[in-house]
C-alpha cells in the first residue's frame, strides 16, 4: 500500500467521523413518554425551542404516553433514532424503576444511551380543597383514620409520583389506594375535580393551580426547601423524617447512534439548557436544569436504580 493511498484513507476515516458527528439537518424530533400538557411536554417544548434555533433545523417535540413513559423507551432502545434525528427526554420510572418491576425487553443502562441530565427537581405534594386538610400533619392525620379510602394519582405506574406515593404509604404507616395515569395533565384534572385524594405533582403542573387557590400545597419531597416554594416545609421536616423522592427528566438516545453523535448532542443539548432564557423559564416553572456529562448521567441512573430497587422490594410493588 502506498503513501498517497494511505494518506486517501485516513482523510476518508476522518471525514467519516466529521460527518457523523453533525446533527443531520433534517426535521429532529424530541420524543416524550406522557401527555401534552405535563411537566415533562412543558420541558421538552422550552428545550426543543432553543434547541431548534442553534441548529437551525425543525425539533419537533412529539408525545407518546402510556405505560409511564415505558412505550417510547423501548422503541428508542430497539434503535429509532440511530441516524441522529430522534432524542428522548427520559425519565426516571423507565430508566431506574420499572426494570425492577416487570422484564422489559431491554436493560436501560445498555441499550439507551445517556446525553445528558435535563431537570432534577422536587415535587410538591398537592390536595384539593374539598379534601378538607391545610397541613402535612392533618393529611396524615386522616390517612390514618381511613385506611384504603384515600388514594393518590400519579403519571404512571412505576412513575416517580407513584414511588412518592408508596415511599409516604411505607413511611408514613398509611394505606392510600393508588390510581394511575397517562401523564400529569390528566392526573391534574382528576385531582381539581376532586375525584383523587393528593398527588406528588411537578410545580409545573400545579403552580398555576396553587397560585389560584384551587389547590392546597402541603409540603415538597426533597430534603432541603424548594427554591420554587421557599415558605413550605419538605416532607422530612412536617413529619417524614429522611423522606426523599426527587424527579428528574434527562436527554437520552438509543446506544446505537454512533459515539461522536451522542457527544455532538450532549454539547447541543447543554448548551440550550444553559442559555438564560432557557433557564430562567424551566425554573420559574419549578423545573431546575441540572446539565452535566453523558458520564455524570449514567452513574447517576445507576444509583437511582439502586436506590428504588430496594424500596420496590420492601413494598413488594408489582407492575400494574
Amino acid at each position: 500500500m502506498n503513501i498517497r493511498h494511505l494518506l486517501a484513507t485516513a482523510l476518508c476515516a476522518t471525514l467519516g467521523l466529521a460527518h457523523a458527528q453533525d446533527i443531520p439537518k433534517k426535521q429532529i424530533t424530541l420524543l416524550v413518554g406522557f401527555a401534552a400538557g405535563g411537566a415533562a411536554d412543558h420541558a421538552a417544548r422550552v428545550v426543543a425551542k432553543r434547541l431548534a434555533e442553534n441548529l437551525g433545523t425543525p425539533v419537533v417535540v412529539e408525545n407518546r404516553a402510556g405505560a409511564g413513559g415505558n412505550i417510547v423507551h423501548q422503541q428508542v432502545a430497539r434503535g429509532e433514532g440511530a441516524d441522529g434525528s430522534v432524542i428522548l427526554l427520559g425519565s426516571i420510572g423507565p430508566l431506574a424503576i420499572a426494570p425492577h418491576l416487570s422484564k422489559l425487553g431491554y436493560d436501560p443502562q445498555k441499550d439507551i444511551a445517556p446525553l445528558t441530565m435535563g431537570m432534577n427537581f422536587p415535587n410538591v405534594l398537592v390536595v384539593p380543597p374539598s379534601l378538607g386538610v391545610k397541613s402535612f400533619d392533618e393529611l396524615l392525620t386522616l390517612a390514618r383514620s381511613k385506611p384504603g379510602q384515600l388514594n393518590f394519582g400519579s403519571t404512571g405506574a412505576a412513575s416517580a409520583s407513584h414511588l412518592a406515593g408508596e415511599l409516604f404509604n411505607s413511611m408514613g404507616k398509611v394505606e392510600i389506594v393508588h390510581i394511575p395515569f397517562k401523564g400529569g395533565a390528566p392526573a391534574m384534572n382528576e385531582l381539581l375535580a376532586g375525584r383523587i385524594s393528593m398527588y406528588f405533582a411537578t410545580m409545573s403542573t400545579a403552580g398555576p393551580h396553587i397560585a389560584a387557590g384551587k389547590l392546597i400545597p402541603l409540603a415538597t419531597t426533597g430534603l432541603t426547601r424548594a427554591p420554587f416554594l421557599p415558605e413550605l416545609p419538605t416532607v422530612s421536616e412536617a413529619g417524614l423524617k429522611g423522606f426523599s423522592a426527587t424527579n428528574w427528566y434527562a436527554f437520552v438516545a438509543t446506544a446505537r447512534m454512533p459515539a461522536p453523535m451522542l457527544e455532538r448532542w450532549n454539547q447541543e443539548l447543554v448548551k440550550a439548557l444553559k442559555s438564560p432564557e432557557v433557564a430562567d423559564e424551566l425554573t420559574r416553572a419549578g423545573l431546575l436544569p441540572a446539565p452535566g456529562t453523558r458520564d455524570e448521567l449514567a452513574q447517576y441512573i445507576a444509583a437511582e436504580s439502586k436506590t428504588w430497587a430496594k424500596v420496590i422490594a420492601e413494598r413488594k410493588i408489582t407492575a400494574e
